[in-house]
C-alpha cells in the first residue's frame, strides 16, 4: 500500500477530502483541474522549515534508508513540535497535505509526483516553474500544479536524471532519460529536459508515461486502435519472422505498438534490444537490453546506437529490436535484416508508408559510407516486409491507419501494396472521428512464406468490409466494369495477381456474354444473385 493510501486510511477525514486538500486527483480522470487549495506563502515557508529541520535532524543517508511510513512518522512528530513551539493554527487537512508534500519532495519528484501516479494521464509537460500541462485521452489541459521557483524545478530535474546516471547543466543543457523512482522498478516512462540558456522561460520538461495496461495486441483491440483481422495478420507476421517497421508521428503510439508486437515473440528466442532511453517492456526471459550513452563532461565516451547495433551482431541474437532509427544506424539495421536476423523490429518517424521509405533512404545516406540510391533501395526492398503505420487523429485517438507490404523492385522504384487501412468518413458534433478499418482486397505475397512455416492466411481475411464498399463495388477492389481499383498509396501493385477474387471477376467478365439491349435475359438459375451454382461461384471455389 502506498503512503498516500496509508495516510488517507489513517486520517479521520474522508479520503476524497484529503485528496482534495492535497490537490491530487480524487479518482481516475477527475479533479486535477478542479479548484485546488491555494498555496499560501505562509504554508510554503512552513513546509520549507519542516523540510530543512527534518534533513538537519536526520542525515541524508539515513533518510534514503528509511521506509515511507518511518519518514512520515518523523515528519508528523517534527511538525507537531514546530506547531507547538510557534503556536501555529493548522487544520487536520493542512497537516495531512504538508506531510504528503514533504514525502513527495524527499522520496519522489515533488509537485509532479501525483501526476505520475495518475494512470489516466499519458504525458506531462512543464513549461517553467508556474505552468504544467498534461495530456489525457489525447487532449491537452492545464493543471494547478506549480513549482516554487526555477531552483525547485531544477532540483527535481537533477534528481530524476541522477537516478539513471545522466547529467544536465549549462554545458549539456539537454537530456533524454528514463524515469526510475528510488527503490522501484523502471516503468517505461520517458523523460526529456532542456534548461537555460537554451530554454528562455525556465526549464522545460516532457514526460511520456508508459501505460501499465499496454503491451499486447488485445489491449490495442480493446482501445479500437486496430481491427481483428489486422491483429491476426500481425501475429502471423511476427511468428513467421517477417521484418517489420512501425512508422508514425510524434505521440502516435509507435512504442506501444512495438511493445505489443514484441510480446508475440517466442520465449525460447534470444532478443537484443537497443534504445537511446530504455522504454521497451519485454516479457521474455532471454533478453539483452542495451542503452546508448551520451558523451561525458569532457565530450568523450559517447556510445551511439550504431556501435551498439554493430556489437549486437556478435551476440548471437535471434531477433534485434531497435527502439527508433534516427540516423546512419538505419543502414546497419537493414544489413542485419538481410544477413540472417529475420523478425527484427524497429520504429521511425514518418507520416505514411511511402514517406517511411523515403526517410529510410535519407537516413542511410547519413551513413559514413555513401552508397548509390538504387543499392539502398534494393537493400530496403529485400530487408523490409511490412510497414505498420500508426497515427494520432484529430480527436486524440490513436489508430493503425495502414498495414503495407513491400513486394520488391520495378526498375528503380520500390513496389508496395496496402493490405489494410483505416478510412475516415467524417467527424461527429463533439469532434470525434468517424471511420472504419477495411481490407483492400489484396492478398499479401508473403502468404507463401507463411505456408512454408505451417501458417495459413484465410481468404476471407482480405475481403473489404461492407462499410468500405461503394454501392457498385465487388469484392477484391474491382468496380462493376472490372477495372482494378488503384492502391491507396498510388503504387502499381499487381492486384489481379495478388488476389484470387480479382482473378475470378476478371475471368467471369471475359467469358460471360452480355445480353443485347433489346433482348431480356432468359430466366435461369445462373441469373439469381445468390445462387451457389453460378459460373462465377464455381470459378471462385476452384481458385481458392
Amino acid at each position: 500500500m502506498s503512503l498516500r493510501d496509508r495516510l488517507n486510511k489513517e486520517s479521520a477525514l474522508p479520503s476524497s477530502r484529503v485528496a482534495k486538500a492535497m490537490g491530487a486527483p480524487v479518482k481516475a480522470g477527475a479533479a486535477l483541474n478542479a479548484p485546488a487549495v491555494e498555496k499560501s506563502q505562509h504554508f510554503e515557508q512552513l513546509k520549507s522549515k519542516v523540510h530543512n529541520r527534518l534533513v538537519e535532524g536526520l542525515s541524508l543517508s539515513s533518510i534514503q534508508a528509511m521506509e515511507e511510513h518511518e519518514i512520515s512518522l518523523a515528519a508528523l512528530q517534527l511538525l507537531e513540535k514546530i506547531i507547538n513551539e510557534e503556536k501555529l493554527p493548522m487544520s487536520v487537512s493542512e497537516r495531512e497535505r504538508l506531510v504528503k508534500e514533504l514525502i513527495e519532495e524527499i522520496l519522489g519528484f515533488g509537485p509532479i509526483e501525483p501526476l505520475l501516479h495518475d494512470e489516466t494521464i499519458s504525458e506531462i509537460m512543464v513549461n517553467g516553474p508556474k505552468q504544467v500541462y498534461i495530456e489525457r485521452d489525447g487532449l491537452l489541459e492545464q493543471t494547478h500544479v506549480t513549482f516554487k521557483d526555477d531552483k525547485h524545478l531544477m532540483h527535481v530535474i537533477e534528481r530524476i536524471v541522477s537516478l539513471v546516471g545522466r547529467r544536465v547543466d549549462e554545458k549539456t543543457p539537454m537530456v533524454d532519460a528514463r524515469i526510475k523512482a528510488p527503490g522501484k522498478p523502471y516503468d517505461g516512462s520517458r523523460f526529456n529536459a532542456i534548461i537555460a540558456p537554451l530554454a528562455l522561460d525556465g526549464a522545460s520538461v516532457t514526460i511520456r508515461k508508459f501505460k501499465k495496461d499496454a503491451g499486447t495486441l488485445d489491449k490495442l483491440l480493446g482501445w479500437g486502435a486496430l481491427s481483428d483481422t489486422m491483429s491476426d495478420l500481425l501475429q502471423l507476421a511476427v511468428k513467421s519472422h517477417l521484418n517489420i517497421i512501425i512508422s508514425g508521428g510524434t505521440g502516435s503510439g509507435k512504442t506501444t505498438m512495438l511493445n505489443s508486437l514484441s510480446s508475440l515473440i517466442r520465449s525460447d528466442e534470444r532478443i537484443v534490444t537497443i534504445e537511446d532511453a530504455a522504454e521497451l517492456q519485454m516479457q521474455q526471459p532471454h533478453v539483452v537490453r542495451l542503452e546508448s550513452r551520451p558523451p561525458n563532461i569532457e565530450g568523450e565516451g559517447s556510445i551511439p546506437i550504431r556501435k551498439l547495433l554493430m556489437n549486437a551482431l556478435r551476440m548471437r541474437p535471434d531477433r534485434i529490436i531497435v527502439g527508433e532509427c534516427r540516423g546512419g544506424e538505419t543502414l546497419d539495421m537493414l544489413q542485419a535484416m538481410n544477413t540472417g536476423h529475420d523478425g527484427s523490429l524497429t520504429t521511425l518517424h514518418a507520416n505514411s508508408p511511402r514517406d517511411a521509405l523515403s526517410r529510410i533512404e535519407t537516413m542511410c545516406l547519413m551513413n559514413d559510407h555513401t552508397l548509390p540510391e538504387k543499392a539502398i533501395r534494393q537493400q530496403i526492398a529485400s530487408a523490409v516486409h511490412l510497414i505498420v503505420q500508426v497515427s494520432r487523429l484529430t480527436d486524440g485517438s490513436r489508430k493503425t491507419t495502414s498495414v503495407t507490404e513491400i513486394t520488391g523492385m520495378e526498375g528503380d522504384t520500390i513496389v508496395m501494396q496496402e493490405i489494410f487501412k483505416f478510412e475516415q468518413t467524417g467527424i461527429t458534433e463533439d469532434h470525434k472521428v468517424i471511420g472504419h478499418f477495411t481490407a483492400t482486397g489484396v492478398r499479401p505475397k508473403f502468404a507463401d512464406s507463411l505456408k512454408a512455416r505451417g501458417l495459413s492466411l484465410p481468404n476471407g481475411m482480405f475481403v473489404p468490409s461492407e462499410a468500405g464498399k461503394k454501392p457498385g463495388n465487388k469484392p477484391g477492389g474491382l468496380t462493376t466494369d472490372s477495372t482494378p481499383s488503384s492502391n491507396a498509396l498510388g503504387d502499381t501493385a499487381p492486384p489481379l495477381e495478388a488476389s484470387p477474387f480479382n482473378q475470378t471477376h476478371l475471368k467471369s467478365a471475359l467469358t460471360t456474354k452480355e445480353p443485347t439491349p433489346n433482348t431480356a435475359p432468359a430466366p435461369s438459375p445462373t441469373n439469381k444473385p445468390s445462387s451457389g451454382s453460378s459460373a462465377t461461384d464455381k470459378l471462385r471455389k476452384r481458385l481458392r
